[in-house]
């Protein structure tokens, strides 16, 4: 088992940040105050904290070309098991989200072959959720 980490984000509102990684995605909320609250993201602590500078949507400038899409820096996500990525993509569709890259598959055929979705939070973090038809590659090159 990995160690989980730890990640604190800026956020321009904590009922936005609540309603994105609460509510879209079903992260349990752990301790909070009146500037800042933990969220269980699949295992790992995600901190929000309140930047009274951070604008809603105040989405990175910044992209690299990865696989011919341009990929926001910085980002963020976790690598899900298959299934569990499937599903999460299907009820993000469903909900209506709006995605920087549309889910699907990059690198096919390839040792780093893998599902992959870009989103941005109410307050312009850029998230990627990944999936790898083969774990074991990982790393590999």
């Amino acid at each position: 088992m990995l160690a989980p980490f730890h990640l604190a984000i800026p956020v321009h509102d904590l009922p936005s940040a609540r309603k994105f990684y609460g509510e879209l995605f079903g992260c349990p909320e752990g301790r909070s105050a009146h500037e800042w609250v933990d969220f269980d993201f699949f295992g790992h602590q995600l901190v929000a904290h309140v930047d009274p500078a951070r604008k809603a949507v105040d989405a990175p400038v910044h992209t690299n070309k990865v696989d011919g899409k341009d990929v926001p820096v910085p980002h963020f996500g976790v690598v899900l098991e298959w299934q569990q990525w499937q599903q999460l993509a299907a009820r993000l569709h469903a909900a209506g989200t709006a995605f920087v890259i549309e889910p699907g598959i990059r690198f096919a055929g390839e040792v780093g072959e893998q599902a992959t979705f870009f989103l941005y939070d109410f307050s312009g973090n850029a998230l990627e959720f990944k999936a790898f038809r083969d774990p074991t590659r990982l790393f590999a090159k």
